[in-house]
Protein backbone atom coordinates (compact mmCIF):
# COMPACT_ATOMS: atom_id res chain seq x y z
CA UNK A 1 0.00 0.00 0.00
CA UNK A 2 1.49 3.49 -0.35
CA UNK A 3 1.66 5.12 2.51
CA UNK A 4 2.10 8.40 1.08
CA UNK A 5 -1.48 8.99 1.12
CA UNK A 6 -2.38 7.27 3.94
CA UNK A 7 -0.27 9.61 6.01
CA UNK A 8 -2.05 12.57 3.49
CA UNK A 9 -5.46 11.07 4.39
CA UNK A 10 -4.42 11.45 8.43
CA UNK A 11 -2.88 14.78 8.53
CA UNK A 12 -5.68 16.75 6.54
CA UNK A 13 -3.49 17.25 3.80
CA UNK A 14 -4.96 19.34 0.80
CA UNK A 15 -5.09 17.56 -2.72
CA UNK A 16 -3.13 18.93 -5.55
CA UNK A 17 -4.90 20.08 -8.58
CA UNK A 18 -5.35 17.39 -10.75
CA UNK A 19 -3.17 19.06 -13.80
CA UNK A 20 -5.03 18.50 -17.41
CA UNK A 21 -1.94 20.36 -19.04
CA UNK A 22 -0.26 16.97 -20.54
CA UNK A 23 -3.97 15.45 -21.73
CA UNK A 24 -5.09 18.67 -23.77
CA UNK A 25 -1.66 18.42 -25.32
CA UNK A 26 -1.78 14.64 -26.06
CA UNK A 27 -6.10 14.62 -26.91
CA UNK A 28 -4.99 17.58 -29.40
CA UNK A 29 -2.45 15.70 -30.88
CA UNK A 30 -4.60 12.96 -31.36
CA UNK A 31 -7.10 15.24 -33.29
CA UNK A 32 -4.53 16.52 -35.50
CA UNK A 33 -4.16 13.14 -36.73
CA UNK A 34 -7.29 11.80 -38.34
CA UNK A 35 -8.55 13.06 -41.08
CA UNK A 36 -11.65 15.29 -41.66
CA UNK A 37 -14.26 11.92 -41.80
CA UNK A 38 -12.65 10.28 -38.60
CA UNK A 39 -12.75 14.01 -36.19
CA UNK A 40 -16.38 13.90 -37.71
CA UNK A 41 -16.74 10.49 -35.71
CA UNK A 42 -14.38 11.11 -32.66
CA UNK A 43 -15.01 14.83 -31.84
CA UNK A 44 -18.50 15.46 -30.68
CA UNK A 45 -19.98 18.59 -28.95
CA UNK A 46 -19.79 18.45 -25.12
CA UNK A 47 -23.04 19.30 -24.47
CA UNK A 48 -23.65 15.74 -26.36
CA UNK A 49 -26.39 14.26 -24.45
CA UNK A 50 -24.35 11.03 -25.85
CA UNK A 51 -21.60 12.42 -23.10
CA UNK A 52 -23.76 10.33 -20.61
CA UNK A 53 -23.92 6.80 -22.73
CA UNK A 54 -22.34 4.78 -20.55
CA UNK A 55 -21.65 1.46 -21.60
CA UNK A 56 -19.59 -2.08 -20.69
CA UNK A 57 -20.98 -4.28 -23.20
CA UNK A 58 -20.03 -5.80 -26.12
CA UNK A 59 -22.24 -2.87 -28.70
CA UNK A 60 -21.88 -2.26 -32.68
CA UNK A 61 -23.38 1.27 -32.62
CA UNK A 62 -20.93 3.04 -30.26
CA UNK A 63 -20.35 6.32 -30.68
CA UNK A 64 -16.57 7.67 -31.29
CA UNK A 65 -13.75 6.10 -33.65
CA UNK A 66 -13.27 2.51 -33.14
CA UNK A 67 -9.08 1.26 -32.70
CA UNK A 68 -9.83 -0.98 -35.80
CA UNK A 69 -10.78 2.64 -37.72
CA UNK A 70 -7.42 3.79 -36.85
CA UNK A 71 -3.78 3.56 -38.13
CA UNK A 72 -0.28 2.25 -35.77
CA UNK A 73 0.61 6.01 -35.18
CA UNK A 74 -3.07 6.93 -34.09
CA UNK A 75 -3.38 4.15 -31.99
CA UNK A 76 -0.52 4.77 -30.30
CA UNK A 77 -1.75 7.90 -29.59
CA UNK A 78 -4.59 6.47 -27.83
CA UNK A 79 -2.98 5.25 -25.51
CA UNK A 80 -0.49 8.12 -24.91
CA UNK A 81 -3.78 9.87 -24.00
CA UNK A 82 -4.72 6.90 -21.57
CA UNK A 83 -1.14 7.12 -19.72
CA UNK A 84 -1.59 10.91 -19.67
CA UNK A 85 -5.16 9.89 -17.36
CA UNK A 86 -4.66 6.96 -16.06
CA UNK A 87 -2.17 4.98 -13.98
CA UNK A 88 0.66 2.81 -15.93
CA UNK A 89 -1.32 -0.31 -13.69
CA UNK A 90 -4.81 0.58 -15.14
CA UNK A 91 -3.36 1.50 -18.82
CA UNK A 92 -1.50 -2.45 -18.48
CA UNK A 93 -4.97 -3.59 -17.04
CA UNK A 94 -7.23 -2.11 -20.00
CA UNK A 95 -4.65 -3.55 -22.64
CA UNK A 96 -5.17 -6.69 -20.69
CA UNK A 97 -8.60 -6.78 -20.49
CA UNK A 98 -8.96 -5.73 -24.89
CA UNK A 99 -6.68 -8.94 -25.49
CA UNK A 100 -9.14 -10.72 -23.35
CA UNK A 101 -11.55 -10.39 -26.45
CA UNK A 102 -9.34 -13.10 -28.39
CA UNK A 103 -9.73 -15.75 -25.76
CA UNK A 104 -13.36 -15.15 -25.21
CA UNK A 105 -13.71 -15.56 -28.86
CA UNK A 106 -11.69 -18.77 -28.92
CA UNK A 107 -13.52 -20.02 -26.56
CA UNK A 108 -16.65 -19.40 -27.91
CA UNK A 109 -15.89 -20.85 -31.22
CA UNK A 110 -16.60 -17.72 -33.31
CA UNK A 111 -15.40 -18.04 -36.91
CA UNK A 112 -12.77 -15.66 -38.31
CA UNK A 113 -14.79 -12.37 -39.39
CA UNK A 114 -17.49 -12.35 -36.80
CA UNK A 115 -16.63 -9.60 -34.87
CA UNK A 116 -18.97 -9.82 -32.08
CA UNK A 117 -15.40 -10.08 -29.94
CA UNK A 118 -12.43 -8.38 -31.08
CA UNK A 119 -9.59 -6.18 -29.16
CA UNK A 120 -9.74 -3.64 -31.57
CA UNK A 121 -13.60 -2.57 -30.87
CA UNK A 122 -12.96 -0.06 -28.33
CA UNK A 123 -14.03 4.05 -28.96
CA UNK A 124 -12.37 6.69 -28.20
CA UNK A 125 -14.71 10.03 -28.02
CA UNK A 126 -14.19 14.01 -27.54
CA UNK A 127 -16.66 15.98 -26.14
CA UNK A 128 -15.82 19.27 -26.84
CA UNK A 129 -12.50 20.61 -28.21
CA UNK A 130 -9.75 20.39 -25.86
CA UNK A 131 -7.77 24.05 -24.41
CA UNK A 132 -6.59 25.29 -21.55
CA UNK A 133 -9.30 27.74 -21.06
CA UNK A 134 -12.53 25.81 -21.78
CA UNK A 135 -14.95 22.94 -20.48
CA UNK A 136 -14.34 19.63 -22.25
CA UNK A 137 -14.47 15.26 -21.84
CA UNK A 138 -13.38 12.50 -23.51
CA UNK A 139 -14.70 8.81 -22.93
CA UNK A 140 -12.56 5.19 -23.92
CA UNK A 141 -15.21 2.69 -23.69
CA UNK A 142 -15.55 -1.04 -25.09
CA UNK A 143 -16.50 -4.58 -23.39
CA UNK A 144 -15.82 -4.77 -19.92
CA UNK A 145 -13.87 -1.19 -20.20
CA UNK A 146 -15.31 2.38 -20.32
CA UNK A 147 -14.15 5.82 -18.88
CA UNK A 148 -14.89 8.95 -18.53
CA UNK A 149 -12.98 12.15 -17.88
CA UNK A 150 -14.07 15.75 -17.74
CA UNK A 151 -11.61 18.61 -17.17
CA UNK A 152 -12.07 22.84 -17.29
CA UNK A 153 -9.13 25.54 -17.58
CA UNK A 154 -6.67 22.51 -17.42
CA UNK A 155 -7.60 20.75 -14.93
CA UNK A 156 -8.99 17.31 -14.47
CA UNK A 157 -12.04 17.17 -12.23
CA UNK A 158 -14.03 13.96 -12.99
CA UNK A 159 -12.42 10.53 -14.13
CA UNK A 160 -16.14 8.99 -13.85
CA UNK A 161 -17.89 6.87 -14.38
CA UNK A 162 -15.06 4.08 -14.81
CA UNK A 163 -15.67 0.22 -15.20
CA UNK A 164 -13.57 -2.81 -15.49
CA UNK A 165 -14.13 -6.01 -16.14
CA UNK A 166 -12.90 -9.50 -16.96
CA UNK A 167 -13.98 -12.83 -18.38
CA UNK A 168 -13.05 -14.65 -17.47
CA UNK A 169 -11.84 -13.38 -14.26
CA UNK A 170 -8.88 -16.20 -13.96
CA UNK A 171 -8.32 -17.96 -17.27
CA UNK A 172 -8.03 -22.07 -17.15
CA UNK A 173 -6.20 -22.83 -20.01
CA UNK A 174 -3.89 -22.44 -23.00
CA UNK A 175 -1.11 -20.09 -23.08
CA UNK A 176 -2.62 -17.40 -20.19
CA UNK A 177 -3.32 -19.99 -18.17
CA UNK A 178 -3.80 -18.53 -14.58
CA UNK A 179 -3.94 -14.94 -15.64
CA UNK A 180 -5.89 -13.03 -13.39
CA UNK A 181 -6.06 -9.38 -14.61
CA UNK A 182 -8.32 -7.85 -11.81
CA UNK A 183 -6.29 -10.12 -8.76
CA UNK A 184 -5.38 -7.14 -7.26
CA UNK A 185 -9.50 -6.14 -6.29
CA UNK A 186 -9.92 -9.55 -5.42
CA UNK A 187 -7.25 -10.29 -3.37
CA UNK A 188 -7.95 -6.96 -1.24
CA UNK A 189 -11.75 -7.35 -0.85
CA UNK A 190 -11.12 -10.91 0.33
CA UNK A 191 -8.14 -9.60 2.41
CA UNK A 192 -10.49 -7.36 4.41
CA UNK A 193 -13.54 -9.58 4.68
CA UNK A 194 -11.17 -11.84 6.43
CA UNK A 195 -9.81 -9.62 8.78
CA UNK A 196 -13.27 -8.61 10.58
CA UNK A 197 -13.82 -9.91 13.63
CA UNK A 198 -17.04 -11.68 14.14
CA UNK A 199 -19.25 -8.24 15.27
CA UNK A 200 -17.64 -6.65 11.93
CA UNK A 201 -18.54 -9.85 10.15
CA UNK A 202 -22.21 -9.37 11.08
CA UNK A 203 -22.71 -6.07 10.39
CA UNK A 204 -20.83 -6.10 7.01
CA UNK A 205 -22.53 -8.88 5.33
CA UNK A 206 -25.94 -7.65 3.81
CA UNK A 207 -26.95 -10.92 2.23
CA UNK A 208 -26.13 -14.77 1.74
CA UNK A 209 -26.64 -14.32 -2.03
CA UNK A 210 -25.02 -12.23 -4.45
CA UNK A 211 -26.24 -9.95 -6.49
CA UNK A 212 -25.99 -11.05 -10.40
CA UNK A 213 -24.76 -7.90 -11.40
CA UNK A 214 -23.52 -4.33 -10.19
CA UNK A 215 -25.83 -2.70 -8.61
CA UNK A 216 -25.50 0.77 -10.00
CA UNK A 217 -25.78 -0.73 -13.56
CA UNK A 218 -25.13 1.59 -16.22
CA UNK A 219 -27.52 4.38 -14.61
CA UNK A 220 -26.79 7.96 -15.31
CA UNK A 221 -27.17 8.73 -11.25
CA UNK A 222 -25.76 5.66 -9.65
CA UNK A 223 -28.15 5.02 -6.90
CA UNK A 224 -27.53 2.56 -3.58
CA UNK A 225 -31.05 2.75 -2.26
CA UNK A 226 -29.81 2.38 1.45
CA UNK A 227 -26.36 2.57 3.05
CA UNK A 228 -25.50 -0.47 4.64
CA UNK A 229 -22.59 -2.63 6.14
CA UNK A 230 -19.79 -1.86 8.46
CA UNK A 231 -18.82 1.89 8.46
CA UNK A 232 -15.18 2.68 8.37
CA UNK A 233 -14.80 3.96 12.30
CA UNK A 234 -16.25 0.52 13.52
CA UNK A 235 -13.52 -1.18 12.43
CA UNK A 236 -10.27 -2.27 14.13
CA UNK A 237 -6.88 -0.49 13.45
CA UNK A 238 -6.06 -3.30 11.14
CA UNK A 239 -8.90 -3.84 9.45
CA UNK A 240 -8.97 0.01 8.82
CA UNK A 241 -5.94 -0.18 7.07
CA UNK A 242 -7.20 -2.75 4.70
CA UNK A 243 -10.14 -1.01 4.17
CA UNK A 244 -8.27 1.80 3.24
CA UNK A 245 -6.08 -0.36 1.03
CA UNK A 246 -8.82 -2.11 -0.78
CA UNK A 247 -10.23 1.88 -1.28
CA UNK A 248 -6.41 2.56 -3.01
CA UNK A 249 -7.06 -0.44 -5.26
CA UNK A 250 -9.51 1.27 -7.08
CA UNK A 251 -8.77 5.59 -6.97
CA UNK A 252 -4.96 4.45 -8.03
CA UNK A 253 -6.41 3.72 -11.22
CA UNK A 254 -6.44 7.25 -11.62
CA UNK A 255 -3.06 9.71 -11.80
CA UNK A 256 -2.31 11.01 -8.11
CA UNK A 257 -3.82 14.55 -8.15
CA UNK A 258 -7.28 12.93 -9.23
CA UNK A 259 -6.61 10.12 -6.40
CA UNK A 260 -5.84 12.88 -4.01
CA UNK A 261 -9.58 15.00 -5.00
CA UNK A 262 -10.94 12.25 -4.83
CA UNK A 263 -9.86 11.20 -1.46
CA UNK A 264 -9.78 14.39 0.00
CA UNK A 265 -13.96 14.60 -0.60
CA UNK A 266 -14.63 11.39 1.13
CA UNK A 267 -12.76 12.27 4.04
CA UNK A 268 -14.63 16.02 3.56
CA UNK A 269 -18.03 13.69 3.73
CA UNK A 270 -16.78 12.06 7.02
CA UNK A 271 -15.10 8.88 7.55
CA UNK A 272 -18.25 7.11 9.78
CA UNK A 273 -19.99 7.69 6.82
CA UNK A 274 -18.01 5.45 4.80
CA UNK A 275 -19.22 1.46 4.56
CA UNK A 276 -17.96 -1.77 3.31
CA UNK A 277 -20.24 -4.13 2.85
CA UNK A 278 -20.36 -7.91 1.64
CA UNK A 279 -22.77 -10.52 -0.21
CA UNK A 280 -22.77 -14.37 -1.59
CA UNK A 281 -19.80 -16.50 -0.57
CA UNK A 282 -17.33 -15.68 1.67
CA UNK A 283 -14.70 -18.49 -0.12
CA UNK A 284 -12.71 -17.49 -2.77
CA UNK A 285 -12.58 -19.28 -6.12
CA UNK A 286 -14.21 -20.26 -9.05
CA UNK A 287 -18.06 -21.40 -8.38
CA UNK A 288 -18.32 -18.82 -5.46
CA UNK A 289 -19.93 -16.06 -6.66
CA UNK A 290 -19.34 -13.16 -4.43
CA UNK A 291 -19.97 -8.80 -4.27
CA UNK A 292 -18.92 -6.26 -2.07
CA UNK A 293 -18.86 -2.42 -2.37
CA UNK A 294 -17.38 0.38 -0.28
CA UNK A 295 -19.98 3.09 -0.33
CA UNK A 296 -20.15 7.08 1.09
CA UNK A 297 -21.91 9.98 0.91
CA UNK A 298 -19.37 11.26 -2.41
CA UNK A 299 -18.31 7.31 -3.75
CA UNK A 300 -19.75 4.10 -4.80
CA UNK A 301 -17.15 1.20 -5.76
CA UNK A 302 -18.62 -2.13 -6.54
CA UNK A 303 -17.00 -5.54 -7.04
CA UNK A 304 -19.06 -8.88 -8.28
CA UNK A 305 -18.16 -12.11 -9.33
CA UNK A 306 -21.35 -14.44 -10.30
CA UNK A 307 -21.55 -14.76 -13.86
CA UNK A 308 -19.94 -17.79 -15.49
CA UNK A 309 -19.64 -19.66 -12.60
CA UNK A 310 -18.55 -16.90 -10.43
CA UNK A 311 -15.44 -16.33 -12.93
CA UNK A 312 -16.75 -12.76 -14.84
CA UNK A 313 -15.55 -9.76 -12.41
CA UNK A 314 -17.48 -6.36 -13.08
CA UNK A 315 -16.03 -3.34 -11.52
CA UNK A 316 -17.29 0.28 -11.55
CA UNK A 317 -16.10 3.42 -9.74
CA UNK A 318 -18.85 5.66 -9.28
CA UNK A 319 -18.33 9.91 -8.07
CA UNK A 320 -21.77 10.73 -6.69
CA UNK A 321 -20.38 14.38 -6.57
CA UNK A 322 -18.79 14.91 -10.03
CA UNK A 323 -20.22 11.81 -12.11
CA UNK A 324 -19.37 12.98 -15.72
CA UNK A 325 -18.08 16.27 -14.50
CA UNK A 326 -22.02 17.51 -13.83
CA UNK A 327 -21.30 19.11 -10.62
CA UNK A 328 -18.09 20.52 -11.22
CA UNK A 329 -18.84 21.45 -15.02
CA UNK A 330 -22.01 21.75 -16.03
CA UNK A 331 -22.86 24.90 -14.03
CA UNK A 332 -19.80 26.99 -15.86
CA UNK A 333 -20.58 25.27 -19.02
CA UNK A 334 -24.59 26.82 -18.37
CA UNK A 335 -22.87 30.07 -17.32
CA UNK A 336 -21.50 30.53 -20.68
CA UNK A 337 -17.72 30.26 -19.14
CA UNK A 338 -16.65 28.35 -21.95
CA UNK A 339 -15.50 28.09 -26.09
CA UNK A 340 -18.25 27.00 -27.86
CA UNK A 341 -16.84 23.78 -29.35
CA UNK A 342 -17.20 23.21 -33.41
Amino acid sequence: MTRYWFLAFSIGLLYLPAQAQDITTEANRFIQLLNSGQKSKAVLPFDSTERYNFHYVPLDDRKGIAMNELNSVQQQQVFALLRASLSNAAVEKITAIMQLEILLKELEKRSADDHYRDPEKYFLTIFGIPSASGIWGWRFEGHHISFNFSAHNNLLLSGTPSFLGSNPAVVQSGKQKNKEILKEETTAGFELLHSLSDTELKKAIINTTAPSEIITGNMRKAMIEQPAGVRYTELSAKAQLLFLKLLEVYLLRYKKELFGKMLQDIKNAGMENLRFAWAGSQQRGIGNPCYYRIHGPTIVIEYDNTQNNANHIHTVIRDLKNDFGEDALLEHYKNGHHKKSS
